[in-house]
């Protein structure tokens, strides 16, 4: 009214007379103007939040994302953001979206996702480059909210993701069977080492058994005692190396001291011949088979002569 205008603490004025800028930048408070030929133009030195529309572009790995991000920006020299921008609101909105698809186009989807920090970084010295200078606007900074991922891309990384932790699930798993194995030849070692041990671990085994409530028997069996019957099973004649040694000298000294002789019968002599004795003494396994009867030599029936009971 009447060419007086309150300044607010967060707004800067900008003073046009005639159309030419005027040198002087009213501060915070009351000042006039003239209505006439005077124009007073307001700017908030406040920071501003503008989000960008979600853009969809393709990373360096041609993998297609769906991004968005949201920037904060103020005013640090008046006279450029009105004078050498129109609407520096719009102007930072569309810097911010081309600014946003040339970084996701020069990233891969893993650094998008795992290196917000650095993206983040990125985006704001893209966009703060073309601003600042010539617009006297800031970016204070620019933040990525959300990264949309194809539905395909989202089924692959959980399958990725499921083969990784059952990768070190058996990895665990093995190494803990390894070093278990490890223990359990140390334990072997010194069971070796002190016989009684093994006594004391099957007795800690039977009392383990015992104490839960079930209805196993155990019968424990002393080892040493089965080793002494398989010592003794093994010393028998037939299985022994040296008794079965000592027979077959005996044989031999048998077969030597009594030659065949030319009657002795062999495997192609025929059933029903007559063998001699000495022959059965010397070799006695020639005899006829027992499938065949031995030949029996017939027995001539004698008379006895009548006894005379007298003359005739």
């Amino acid at each position: 009214m009447f060419g007086f205008h309150v300044v607010r603490q967060f707004e800067q004025g900008i003073v046009f007379k005639w159309g030419r800028l005027q040198p002087d930048i009213r501060q915070a408070g009351l000042t006039w103007v003239n209505p006439v030929n005077s124009r007073l133009s307001k700017v908030n030195m406040q920071i501003n939040v503008v989000g960008v529309p979600a853009q969809e572009a393709i990373t360096k790995d041609n993998v297609t994302l769906t991004v968005d991000a949201v920037v904060y920006y103020s005013v640090v020299d008046p006279v450029k953001a009105v004078i050498n921008v129109q609407n520096y609101r719009h102007a930072v909105s569309q810097v911010a979206q081309t600014s946003l698809r040339s970084v996701i186009g020069r990233s891969d989807m893993d650094e998008l996702l795992s290196e917000r920090e650095r993206v983040n970084a990125e985006l704001r010295e893209v966009i703060d480059q073309p601003t600042e200078g010539p617009w006297g606007v800031h970016i204070e900074r620019v933040e990525v909210k959300d990264i949309a991922l194809p539905e395909t891309m989202k089924r692959s990384m959980s399958r990725q993701a499921e083969a990784e932790r059952e990768r070190r699930a058996r990895v665990i798993s093995a190494d803990g069977e390894f070093q278990a194995s490890q223990k359990l030849s140390q334990a072997a070692g010194v069971m070796a080492d002190t016989p009684g041990a093994l006594q004391l671990r099957l007795l800690q085994t039977v009392v383990d058994v015992a104490s839960e409530k079930n209805s196993t028997l155990v019968m424990p069996f002393p080892v040493e005692l089965l080793r002494f019957f398989e010592h003794q099973a093994g010393s028998g004649p037939g299985t022994d190396p040296g008794v079965r040694r000592v027979a077959n000298e005996a044989v031999d000294t048998d077969s030597s001291a009594n030659p065949p002789t030319a009657d002795t019968p062999t495997a192609d002599t025929p059933t029903g011949d007559a063998v001699p004795v000495n022959a059965l003494s010397a070799a006695p396994a020639a005899i006829t088979p027992a499938s065949e009867p031995p030949t029996q030599t017939p027995v001539r029936p004698t008379t006895a002569p009548a006894a005379h009971n007298g003359p005739r």
